[in-house]
């Protein structure tokens, strides 16, 4: 089936080389924790996540040569903290480099938290956290890999949980989210449309 032309504000951008750096997108933007060998807690900004799936399994882009992806194969478990607009500095800590001998001594400066169900550590002050057992790591995107993980445990901000009397716009203005806009640029968001779904559409 025949379509109509292209669009004319529509520009074809070159995809020999990566493509995302030439335009924006929304994403989330969360920490992932992780134990070094020596037992200290790592964490690593992400912002290629997301669900897998409807049941409760969750997703991250890594690459093998990070402490991250090491540290979830040899312990089998990592977590995940969502930070709110407020913490776009820890976030942007998080991201330090470690030092000559592989220290991340930034997160010493860091407020944390223990899991509950496994061996690892939240950033503190988040509005949502997941642990997670290590799924399985897929390879082969280039130089990158998805890691999954099962959740085992979740838990939220209470100001951030929907409930059925309260509406979900005055629950986002109350307690805003933080996005990730790739490449470099992050946005507070606190204001929501309703998605007008069909009524026969199903999952």
């Amino acid at each position: 089936m025949n379509g109509s032309p292209m669009p004319g504000n529509i520009v074809t951008v070159d995809t020999t080389v990566p493509v995302w750096e030439r335009f924006f997108t929304v994403a989330p933007l969360v920490l992932i924790g992780t134990r070094d060998a020596d037992g200290s807690l790592d964490l690593a900004p992400k912002h290629m996540v997301t669900p897998m799936g409807w049941q409760n399994y969750f997703g991250f882009v890594c690459t093998p040569r990070h402490n991250t992806c090491s540290n979830i194969d040899r312990s089998g478990v990592f977590t995940v903290s969502y930070p709110k607009p407020s913490q776009v500095l820890v976030a942007s800590l998080a991201a330090s480099p470690r030092c000559e001998h592989g220290e991340k001594p930034v997160i010493d400066y860091l407020d944390t938290f223990p899991a509950t169900e496994i061996d690892g550590g939240f950033a503190a002050d988040g509005y949502l956290y997941f642990e997670c057992r290590h799924y399985k790591t897929i390879d082969g995107f280039g130089e990158n890999c998805l890691v999954t993980g099962e959740i085992v445990a979740a838990h939220v901000d209470d100001a951030c949980l929907r409930r059925s009397e309260t509406d979900d716009q005055e629950t986002i203005h109350d307690s805003p989210l933080f996005a990730y806009l790739a490449p470099g640029r992050f946005a507070t968001i606190d204001r929501s449309n309703a998605f007008p779904f069909p009524e026969s559409m199903k999952r």
